[in-house]
């Protein structure tokens, strides 16, 4: 992907079938669905994609556990098919993963196995693996760090986990490659219209400051917990339909988690379930769901989110968690759909909503990353209803994602990358030095920078430590220790000053306070 040629297409092309405003999971995912389709497809991101809650996820390609204890079998229905789909069109990224369920009573093992069987009945043909009932023993061997006291046993059953800020880049790829322009850095700062019809949009590049007056016959609002400042843009008088919910999550070393099955405990003190689930050689513990009033795009953890998690990990736990074992602490928005008469975000549906205002203007929002696809589907047939363009048939059901492979190898370092897996190793052959790692304490090397400026539109050093490697989230001492080098790296390839490695660098390492435990 090659920004500045992105912005060619701006200057060049007249009209647009749709133009989608949001680099999310949903903005991304309806970019490949309405360019697969043959739409001529423009999506522009005010940050960097997956900037906000899309990278901030739990990691799980699910379901829903929680969502069939609520009844919302539709949800769960969907949300398991939409799992299969995707670790079949992208298994470099996504991937089966064991979860036990430990109990603490004797009646428990048979009523979480009695739902779970439920929950692997609705996978139906994409089923990832049958659910079985444990012995105490076999509990403690899977699950070393669990605590023993008054355990029975546990449930094992089967869901997915995905890397989800380098899906959201492999989508943007998959996106440009079926002939959509994809942006980021770019806001939307005004609707136009002709008559009382949407008739396209006006962007800010942000990194230059030029604006582009850009004509389409069809826009989306895909913007997350952003939702309701767009749908303002359209209609003044707009009263807000998003009640934004905070998810915590902290990341500790692995050893206070050893083994390879991820832990979900059922119910927490406030109706919610809790993950223990291995990621990157790390351990991912959480989330929260605290309702928020005002949205940012670096929400901040609060001191009773942590101790939550770490309270409920240590009733849990043999190995007790201290502030001081935590590496990272990240949270996100969830773009929940107000309900009339529900206060508790925890109870919120977790559906998404499809609404076409009078004006034309096509919003979606709600879901979850599981339904990306279909939620992008909804937003294009919409689109293409609401504003009379040709129909044409969804194709992503069956579209494999950039970087699919066949025979993934994942315990090869980058085989993440998939199919670029070999394009980053021939980096390496070709410029000796780019196999050294970023820092001792991360996985990561300086040919995975150079990639991701060349080919993945990185365009700034928090866009590499964040999302395009997952540094800042594993680990965010090491993460800022690595800055001046990314900087370094960046700064040739992207034609930047000696000034510009150090206003990055000072940047990255402000935003990168909000990460700490301090």
């Amino acid at each position: 992907m090659d920004r500045n040629k992105m912005l060619q297409q701006l200057e060049t092309v007249t009209q647009w079938d749709i133009i989608i405003i949001g680099g999310g999971a949903t903005g991304l995912g309806a970019a490949v669905d309405a360019a697969s389709r043959g739409y001529k497809t423009l999506l522009v991101e005010q940050e960097d994609f997956a900037k906000g809650t899309s990278s901030r996820s739990t990691k799980l390609v699910h379901g829903g556990v929680r969502y069939l204890a609520q009844g919302n079998i539709k949800l769960v229905r969907e949300a398991l098919r939409e799992r299969g789909i995707l670790l079949k069109n992208a298994p470099h990224v996504c991937h089966n993963l064991s979860f036990i369920i430990p109990s603490f009573h004797w009646w428990q093992k048979w009523y979480y196995a009695i739902g779970l069987n439920m929950y692997g009945l609705l996978a139906g043909k994409l089923s990832l693996g049958k659910t079985k009932m444990l012995s105490k023993k076999t509990t403690q061997q899977l699950i070393p760090a669990i605590a023993t006291k008054n355990l029975s046993g546990g449930v094992l059953y089967h869901d997915g986990q995905f890397d989800d800020s380098r899906l959201a880049i492999n989508l943007a790829q998959t996106a440009e490659e079926q002939g959509a322009t994809i942006l980021n850095y770019c806001k939307v700062i005004s609707l136009t219209k002709t008559g009382k019809r949407i008739s396209g949009v006006e962007v800010l590049d942000m990194l230059s400051g030029k604006k582009y007056s850009i004509s389409s016959k069809a826009v989306v609002n895909a913007t997350g917990v952003f939702t309701d400042k767009v749908m303002q843009m359209d209609d003044a008088s707009h009263q807000p339909i998003v009640s934004p919910s905070q998810g915590v999550h902290i990341v500790v070393d692995e050893k206070f988690f050893p083994g390879k099955q991820a832990l979900m405990i059922p119910k927490t003190d406030d109706g919610r379930v809790l993950f223990a689930v291995p990621w990157h050689n790390k351990v991912l513990l959480g989330t929260t769901d605290t309702p928020i009033k005002n949205i940012s795009l670096e929400p901040t953890p609060l001191q009773e989110e942590i101790d939550f998690i770490i309270n409920h990990c240590n009733r849990y736990l043999s190995t007790q968690l201290n502030y001081t074992d935590i590496k990272t602490v990240y949270a996100g928005l969830r773009p929940l759909i107000k309900v009339k008469g529900k206060k508790t975000t925890s109870i919120l549906p977790r559906d998404h909503t499809t609404i076409i205002s009078p004006t034309g203007l096509v919003t979606i929002t709600g879901g979850k990353w599981t339904t990306y696809r279909t939620m992008g589907k909804h937003a294009v047939d919409n689109a293409a209803f609401a504003c009379k363009l040709p129909k044409q048939t969804c194709v992503t059901a069956t579209l494999p994602i950039h970087g699919f492979v066949k025979n993934i190898d994942t315990g090869e370092a980058l085989s993440i990358y998939g199919s670029d897996a070999e394009k980053i190793k021939q980096l390496i052959i070709d410029q000796p030095g780019l196999e050294e790692k970023i820092h001792h304490e991360l996985p990561y090397t300086k040919a995975e920078v150079v990639w991701a400026v060349q080919n993945e539109m990185a365009m700034t050093v928090e866009d590499v430590l964040a999302r395009r490697t997952r540094s800042l989230f594993l680990d965010t001492k090491a993460a800022i220790a690595a800055a001046p080098m990314v900087a370094s790296i960046m700064a040739p390839l992207l034609h930047q000053t000696q000034q510009w490695q150090q206003q990055q660098v000072t940047s990255f390492v402000s935003l990168a306070q909000n990460y700490l435990i301090h």
